[in-house]
């Protein structure tokens, strides 16, 4: 089975976002996937998140489902998070973080690579 891993690197209340999170519960269905959160993407993890000002949809509701669709590997980068205000105690979800070093090998681990 093929593998794709879907990098997630822009934040909670753009398109892209919402669109690699619907990427990745389709491509599930398909094939062996893992979501990797870099950056601003890391941002889509916040643990209470309120769209309705914006008139957004809080998709990162259905990120708790992610493993009953098969999405077993969630990691996070844990040199970008250090760069950030956030902790994993932050998170909706548990997410294995990774130096470095376990990132790149992420990438070659994979087949194919999708980054919203």
């Amino acid at each position: 089975m093929s593998r794709i891993l879907f990098v997630m690197t822009h934040s909670p209340g753009t398109i892209n976002a919402q669109e690699g999170f619907d990427a990745l519960l389709m491509g599930s269905a398909f094939a062996n996937c893992s979501a990797l959160f870099l950056g601003q993407g890391l941002y889509q993890l916040i643990n209470s998140q309120n769209r309705e000002p914006i008139g957004g949809k809080n998709y990162t509701l259905g990120f708790a489902a992610l493993h009953d669709y098969g999405v077993q590997n969630i990691y996070g980068s844990r040199s970008q998070l250090e760069d950030t205000i956030l902790s994993p105690d932050d998170f909706c979800i548990n997410v294995e973080l990774l130096a470095d070093d376990k990132v790149n090998r992420l990438f070659d681990s994979h087949d194919t690579i999708l980054t919203f």
